[in-house]
């Protein structure tokens, strides 16, 4: 039987859920791990400033400052009925998620790492800004991981009168929960559960500042849908390899750079960015499948990149389908000179990809090699 831990924040003599869906009972859990971060994003709609799950308004000031964990006990008493033991680490002192970085996506790496064997599953509390990026980069620093990570947030604040946090919070816990009927996690990925959709996290990218479905996937449909009942896609869930363990890759490389092509470009303006020293690869988000202007002083800067010993991989700009470099002869001149294609790859996807195998101590060759290749559910080939 699971080791059972001690319950550190929420009351455990509430009755054990219902299934969240007809074919996934939820037997007594061990525990969930929260780690807390990012709370501080700011979101705006057009009149009024939104905030995210771990805001809450200043009476005094009317400004939307962080809060502790029990004071989300306290305005969400509901999480106490899930009746699951939870422990959480808040990040000291929370960030604005416009400050996410590498070195915050190691700790909540080293954190799930440290934790892994004592918990069933980890919900990450994220502000919503530049939280496709933080779930893409989890997949690629996770690699064998077998149980639930769910990041989750929201785009009005707990405690509001009218908010989605509560929902989005209470709805991945019980995705965190869920098991298959042979009593396995359900999932076993890095997600972000928001709104009405579970996305695979490194397919997922933030689509609208206001909407409560702020995320969406156009190239892997959403692994559940949660209306009345959780309803999980097996088929389309990740399994981990049989007799695999997790294998922490906590290592980043940021020197990786995005350039997005338009019309009008020069080379004025686009060589420093190729040419810098603090460079290694380039996200080059380029037009429809995969195609860039054909001027000789464009192919010829981009030959050049790459023969410089750069990584440079082709991203549309379109949210929707992917690079087909063989399409038309623009994007075909782009892999003559040495461009990797990146398929249907989100630029979030592609960005953490490359630092993560330049992380790894690879050579730029090597790294070509590998960023074509899926390693965690990032692509179709």
């Amino acid at each position: 039987m699971a080791r059972e831990r001690p319950s550190t924040s929420a009351p455990s003599c509430f009755a054990a859920p219902p299934c969240i869906a007809r074919r996934s009972p939820l037997p007594a859990p061990r525990g969930f791990a929260i780690e807390r971060i990012s709370l501080c994003n700011r979101a705006f709609s057009s009149c009024t400033p939104g905030g995210t799950i771990g805001m809450t308004e200043d009476l005094s000031t009317g400004a939307l400052v962080p809060f502790s964990f029990d004071h989300l006990m306290k305005n969400v008493p509901k999480i106490g009925r899930l009746g699951f033991n939870l422990d959480h680490v808040e990040m000291d002192p929370p960030i604005d998620s416009s400050n996410m970085n590498p070195a915050c996506w190691a700790r909540i790496a080293r954190v799930i790492a440290d934790r892994y064997e004592d918990f069933d599953g980890f919900v990450v509390l994220h502000g919503t800004d530049t939280m496709a990026y933080t779930a893409s980069a989890l997949s690629f620093m996770l690699p064998g991981l077998a149980k639930p990570v769910v990041l989750t947030g929201s785009q009005l604040p707990i405690g509001e009168i009218r908010e989605d946090g509560t929902e989005n919070l209470i709805t991945a816990l019980q995705i965190a929960a869920a098991r298959t009927e042979a009593g396995a996690p359900m999932v076993q990925e890095v997600t972000i559960s928001f709104g009405r959709h579970l996305w695979r996290g490194n397919r997922a990218t933030k689509v609208s500042s206001t909407n409560f479905g702020a995320f969406q996937s156009f190239n892997y449909p959403p692994l559940a849908d949660m209306d009345l009942h959780i309803v999980f896609r097996e088929r389309l869930l990740a399994r981990p390899a049989a007799g695999g363990s997790l294998a922490p890759a906590l290592s980043m490389d940021d020197a990786v750079s995005v350039v997005f092509l338009y019309p009008g470009i020069t080379e004025a303006v686009l060589r420093p960015q190729l040419e810098s020293k603090a460079v290694k690869a380039v996200v080059l988000r380029t037009f429809g499948a995969g195609n860039a202007p054909t001027e000789s002083w464009f192919t010829e800067l981009i030959t050049d990149t790459v023969r410089a010993g750069k990584v440079v991989v082709n991203v549309t700009q379109c949210p929707a389908g992917g690079v087909e470099e063989k399409r038309y002869a623009t994007g075909d001149a782009l892999a003559r000179s040495g461009v990797v294609s990146g398929y249907d790859m989100t630029c979030e996807a592609a960005l953490t990809k490359l630092m993560h195998l330049f992380g790894q101590g690879l050579t730029a060759a090597e790294v070509a090699a590998a960023v074509a290749r899926p390693l965690a559910g990032e692509m179709t080939v």
